[in-house]
């Protein structure tokens, strides 16, 4: 196994990794919007959720990865009502690739934000 650290993605804001590779397989850790640029959230769930992805994306990246190698998705929202909105840009950020997903209304996420989203990449 191997604990990636991507550059130019934001930092942890706790005791763990952006990302494990195992094998050929990528594990993130869950994505807040946050960017890195300044360490705060963006605002609005349409910039929430396309910054969580691009986030994930720069640690894909890390290890030659990209979000077509995305094989499954957990979207973490703080209101249900925005499954809409960030479907929206999701599929905007996947294009053509659709991955396995799961979606969840949470109680309350890091920071007060509206969505954090975790992913599993794979290249043979």
């Amino acid at each position: 196994m191997k604990i990636i650290k991507a550059d130019k993605a934001p930092a942890a804001i706790g005791p763990y990794c952006h990302g494990i590779k195992a094998g050929n397989f990528i594990y993130t850790s869950g994505q807040l919007p946050v960017d890195p640029s300044t360490g705060n959230l963006v605002e609005g769930i349409e910039k929430q959720t396309e910054q969580s992805l691009t986030n994930v994306a720069t640690i894909l990246a890390a290890e030659g990865y990209s979000l077509n190698d995305v094989v499954k998705t957990t979207v973490f929202l703080s209101d249900i009502k925005n499954f809409g909105t960030m479907n929206e840009v999701y599929a905007k950020m996947f294009g053509n690739h659709k991955p396995a997903r799961s979606c969840y209304q949470v109680a309350k996420l890091p920071k007060d934000a509206l969505v954090e989203i975790e992913v599993v990449a794979y290249k043979g």
